[in-house]
């Protein structure tokens, strides 16, 4: 009887084993699935921040695009600035001859199409007036003189040159004489 008794416990204790053993492989096959799942997961994360860089990136270069188109001419339209501040000059001074009207007639119509021309492509002239507070950060003070009143302390007492901006970027600055 010990032989089929140890020969029972030796069943019993393969069984056990045989059990042990399955459980086992059940939890290693979990813990592979849950390696899958969780390295799924990570590609996953690596993707959609890959992608979402990649959505900005496009953005950011498109932006940047339309920005470069908007002051492609930028260049061009500073070294026209100056043929602009002559043709005002001219007319000024034309103004005085009253002898030369036709003279007179030709260079406002080729100054308004310049003019013209020139504000279709973005340029646009910075209303700056006599009296307005001086601010830094838009107008370029050349001198300050002593102010004629009370009033025009601190504020522009004259514009020498006009300022531009070419769409919403200044390209130069109103050159002004404040007040002290």
């Amino acid at each position: 009887m010990s032989k089929a008794k140890d020969i029972k416990e030796d069943i019993i204790e393969e069984q056990v084993d045989a059990t042990t053993n399955e459980e086992n492989v059940e939890v290693k096959e979990l813990s592979i699935e849950d390696t899958l799942r969780e390295e799924l997961g990570q590609e996953k994360d690596k993707f959609l921040r890959l992608f979402a860089e990649f959505e900005n990136y496009k953005k950011r270069t498109s932006k940047e695009r339309i920005e470069l188109f908007k002051t492609a001419s930028k260049d061009v339209m500073v070294s026209m600035l100056p043929v602009l501040d002559d043709f005002e000059r001219a007319l000024l001074h034309i103004e005085e001859d009253k002898e030369s009207e036709e003279l007179r007639k030709g260079v406002v119509l080729i100054y308004q199409k310049l003019l013209t021309t020139l504000s279709q492509k973005g340029l646009a002239a910075m209303e700056v007036k006599q009296g307005d507070v001086f601010d830094s950060e838009i107008h370029q003070a050349i001198t300050q003189i002593p102010a004629p009143s009370e009033k025009l302390k601190g504020k522009i007492i004259d514009v020498v040159e006009k300022g531009y901006k070419l769409g919403e970027i200044v390209i130069r600055f109103p050159k002004v004489v404040i007040g002290q």
